[in-house]
């Protein structure tokens, strides 16, 4: 994400306009330290996730789940049953893979906006589920947080790396040794564009305290 919003300057605004912005990757944390020397914990939604959910239930709030495909709500259901009895689940929805039309857009918010959320899950993978959620500010009525692939590790769909590998800063290599093929290309470019732009900064940092 971090890098997308560097390449797309659009994509950079609807970033900077959240309400809340967490760095949820450890290497962005290096990053904060290294440069500014601001110590600051990973946040990462696979941790925010399942104490959201806790909380929700103990405070009788309710949670609307928008996006993913209809086999990861059904399984998404069937996980809140069994581990959060009590939480108020007020609609789970599987949007067209595809643009929606105005008529459509204005129909999802109706319907979520029905439902009486409190909370709204967005699980459609960055940049698209950030995109969304800046269209549907002052729309739907709740607080909107975008979950990504947070979702699919809660339930058990997909597997976490081990709990060194995330210390480390090596979570992405535990997902691209599953998914090698979607990942690869992905990861060559973000992770060495990143590592680019850290030390292009530290630079400029450290040239800009000499010359003062």
């Amino acid at each position: 994400m971090f890098v997308e919003a560097y390449l797309d300057e659009s994509f950079c605004k609807i970033v900077k306009e959240a309400d809340i912005i967490t760095p949820d990757g450890k290497p962005l944390t290096w990053g904060m330290r290294l440069l500014y020397g601001i110590r600051q914990d990973r946040v990462a939604g696979s941790d925010i996730l399942p104490d959201l959910l806790q909380q929700s239930e103990m405070q009788s709030l309710s949670v609307y789940f928008y996006g993913g495909s209809q086999k990861l709500l059904d399984e998404t259901s069937e996980f809140l049953k069994n581990n959060h009895p009590n939480l108020k689940v007020a609609g789970l929805y599987s949007p067209p893979f595809r643009e929606l039309n105005e008529e459509e857009n204005w129909d999802i918010i109706s319907m979520i906006n029905n439902s009486a959320a409190h909370i709204v899950m967005v699980v459609l993978g960055c940049p698209k589920q950030e995109k969304w959620m800046a269209s549907m500010k002052g729309k739907i009525n709740a607080v909107m947080i975008g979950i990504g692939g947070a979702l699919p590790l809660i339930v058990g769909t997909q597997k976490r790396a081990p709990r060194w590998m995330q210390n480390a800063g090596l979570e992405w290599m535990f997902r691209l040794a599953i998914e090698p093929r979607r990942l690869f290309k992905r990861y060559a470019v973000t992770n060495s564009l990143y590592v680019y732009i850290v030390f292009r900064e530290f630079f400029r940092i450290r040239l800009l305290n000499r010359a003062n």
